[in-house]
């Protein structure tokens, strides 16, 4: 199931002119404040009427110059940045609530309570939550409303980092668990680098890019859209075997590489996430170093001071300084070794 998306709308001081697709999985629109990502998807979810365009849902057309679906008919299941439970309603009255005005709704109550742990809440009214077990309630809400699309506006924006470390779990295991196509808005890159498989990037009512999130951390083009310091790669690795010291002998497409703290058993799949400032290039093997990985590579890209490198079928990042890509004369298609310290490798 896919969502299609073109639509045009004028605002006083910004006109958005939106062009997407987002697959199943997660995808993240992401942008700063102000840049159109609320009034994107309050588009989509019908609260909105866009100028002119087209967004279709899995082929049904929900909004064209013929057709203008209301909210109800769209099937699409809204997460807020706060829970906007009912005050008067237990949780469990609230999470049956969609089955007032949708056939469906509520079918799958059992599996949804048991998949977000909210039996024991069932009896508790919504001013005797936290806000972590707020937000898994309207979660639960939105799925029980049968949707066909499920839309979350930043919905971690209002917790503080202890509570948002509490629903995070949460959040992984809905994108695992639930075959739903989901559009995550968020300007907060450790949430779309957690969640996201697809990014939207945007900036002043515009997409300036959209695909994976594996691309775009990769291409030292659009990296900085995310931040400097978050420019890096997300690669693959399977955990082969464990030393006698405890450390993981970990392949990935561009080798084998030794990490730390790894606590899964052998033949694990893991993404590992390397950020630019903690690779160093050299241009011959280097020998003497504390450094335990080293992979060969090859130049792909440069801009400004990243460097792109090609490990087998993966792509990498290197941030180094003007000076010293031209002290290697490095170029694309230029042979190289990429150091990484086992310290400096992140993974999930």
């Amino acid at each position: 199931m896919s969502l299609s998306v073109a639509l045009r709308h004028a605002f006083p001081g910004l006109d958005l002119d939106v062009v997407f697709e987002a697959p199943s999985g997660v995808t993240a629109l992401f942008g700063p404040s102000g840049c159109g990502k609320s009034t994107t998807i309050n588009a989509i979810s019908g609260l909105l009427r866009p100028d002119s365009g087209r967004i279709a849902l899995d082929g049904r057309v929900l909004f064209d110059s013929g057709t203008n679906l209301s909210p109800q008919e769209r099937r699409i299941g809204y997460v807020f940045q706060d829970a906007r439970l009912f005050p008067h309603m237990t949780v469990e009255r609230n999470l049956r609530y969609p089955s007032r005005w949708r056939r469906n709704a509520g079918r799958d109550f059992d599996r949804i309570v048991k998949m977000l742990a909210l039996g024991p809440l069932l009896h508790r009214r919504p001013s005797t939550l936290s806000g972590g077990e707020k937000q898994r309630t309207a979660i639960g809400r939105a799925l029980l409303s049968d949707p066909a699309l499920l839309v979350m506006d930043e919905p971690l924006a209002a917790l503080d980092e202890g509570r948002k470390a509490e629903i995070m779990p949460w959040l992984e295991r809905l994108r695992d668990e639930v075959r739903l196509p989901i559009l995550y808005v968020s300007h907060s890159v450790p949430e779309v680098l957690r969640l996201a498989t697809t990014v939207v990037l945007m900036r002043k009512g515009r997409v300036i890019h959209a695909g994976s999130l594996r691309d775009i951390l990769a291409d030292p083009l659009l990296a900085p859209e995310l931040g400097a310091r978050e420019a890096g790669a997300l690669i693959q690795g399977r955990v082969d075997s464990y030393e006698p010291d405890g450390m993981a002998r970990v392949t990935t497409a561009g080798g084998t590489m030794l990490l730390q703290d790894i606590h899964v058993p052998a033949g694990s799949d893991l993404k590992l996430r390397i950020l630019a400032h903690e690779v160093i290039l050299s241009r011959t093997a280097p020998e003497g170093l504390s450094a335990l990985n080293v992979l060969p590579a090859s130049v792909t890209q440069i801009s400004g001071g990243l460097v792109q490198l090609a490990l087998g079928n993966e792509r990498m990042l290197a941030q180094i300084t003007p000076r010293s890509i031209e002290a290697l004369e490095l170029k694309p298609g230029i042979s190289c070794f990429a150091i990484i310290k086992s310290v400096s490798v992140v993974h999930s």
